[in-house]
């Protein structure tokens, strides 16, 4: 691999001990995938936040670089913490765990990192543009980056991605390549999509035919951007699908090579089939919204199915917290605590230590969620959309 000479000098430890050795980890990952040279990124998401992710081992990794003053080069985000850092005592967060991931989250603001926590950081300022190269890491966001805004990320690990918003590069490989970002295989869609849930159900099947390859998608109507987010998140988590494109509706489908692609046909059937794997459990204990992160669309959405009226159980919408202050703005806030449910920032039902809260059955409309909850939280699912989630709580 071409190093540049101010490069080489981070190699050589003139630039201090912690970008040498950061500098030293992606020089590997280049030389394992066969990248040409380093390329500079123009923002970076790192993973690896949650303290029930990561434990004492990466919370000691961490206090060890902020300790040694590194500093990120470029605007970084965090992914979800494993609680809403300001209200966590009044939902019920372990007060042991909390401590250790306010540790955490200390440890990522001394190295100058933005500690917005979301899986949805392209609704929260950081916002790439189109072919911008970046380093992201949660799977949802490397999805919605690469298919819907056409930016280029592979899917970094939590050491890759910190590493490149210290040194402010990465190795130039995967995705960052135009050969590479081609479609493999064609997915045909013959069934009407309503829903956020059918768009999960959807991206939760195609991901576990198609595994890493990369779907072109055709017969699909239309999608907004929710519905698009919610589509690539399942497929990232069913499968390890980190790019996609559908026919007239994302930004390089018209300019990709789809000659000879094997198809896959997707129907009523496919779908509903999706809708019963997916489904572990009956009568949930709490129905948790928001995986990935709420938009205020859908936070406005929920506010509009309990306005004046009355939750029999607990009911989350999870967002990042810039949505959330939006959402207190509009008064979506104060409608959706009146019927009872909270709005639950910087965290989400995945990541935070739910089983350890006395829940057993989750109800969610996201395919994402279905898929990882039940080894990640020890629960059953109840996997639906929004208005039957919701209304069987009313």
């Amino acid at each position: 691999m071409h190093l540049t000479k101010n490069e080489e000098r981070i190699l050589n430890g003139e630039k201090g001990e912690v970008m040498e050795r950061l500098f030293r980890l992606l020089v590997r990952l280049g030389d394992i995938y066969g990248a040409d040279k380093m390329i500079p990124v123009g923002s970076v998401q790192v993973a690896g936040v949650s303290y029930k992710s990561i434990g004492d081992p990466g919370l000691e990794f961490l206090e060890d670089m902020a300790s040694k003053n590194a500093k990120v080069q470029v605007l970084t985000y965090l992914n979800p913490a494993g609680m809403d850092l300001e209200n966590w005592k009044e939902y019920g967060f372990p007060e042991d765990f909390a401590k250790n991931q306010l540790r955490i989250m200390d440890a990522f603001k001394k190295m100058g990192i933005v500690v917005t926590s979301t899986c949805t950081p392209y609704l929260a300022g950081n916002l790439p543009r189109f072919r911008e190269h970046i380093a992201w890491s949660e799977s949802s966001a490397v999805s919605f980056s690469n298919s819907v805004i056409g930016a280029r990320t592979n899917r970094e690990g939590g050491p890759s991605a910190l590493a490149a918003a210290i040194c402010g590069v990465t190795p130039n490989y995967g995705l960052h390549l135009w050969e590479n970002r081609q479609p493999t295989v064609k997915i045909d869609v013959d069934v009407d999509l309503v829903t956020n849930s059918d768009f999960g159900a959807l991206g939760y099947y195609v991901g576990q035919q198609v595994k890493n390859k990369i779907p072109y998608f055709t017969g699909l109507k239309n999608a907004n951007t929710d519905q698009l987010k919610a589509l690539g998140a399942a497929m990232a988590a069913s499968g390890a699908v980190a790019l996609y494109h559908i026919e007239n509706l994302t930004p390089e489908a018209d300019i990709v090579e789809k000659k000879g692609l094997e198809t896959i046909s997707v129907g009523k059937k496919e779908l509903k089939g999706t809708y019963t794997k997916l489904n572990s459990g009956k009568d949930p204990d709490i129905v948790i919204l928001g995986c990935p992160h709420a938009s205020l669309r859908e936070i406005s959405q929920l506010a509009e199915k309990v306005k004046d009226k009355k939750l029999k159980k607990p009911v989350w919408i999870c967002t990042s917290r810039m949505m959330k202050e939006a959402s207190d703005r509009m008064g979506f806030t104060e409608i959706i605590e009146k019927a009872g449910g909270n709005i639950v920032a910087d965290t989400c039902m995945v990541v935070s230590p739910i089983e350890q809260m006395g829940y057993k059955t989750t109800g969610v409309n996201s395919g994402k969620a279905a898929n990882y909850l039940p080894g990640f939280c020890k629960q059953n699912v109840v996997f639906a959309n929004i208005d039957d989630l919701v209304e069987g709580q009313l």
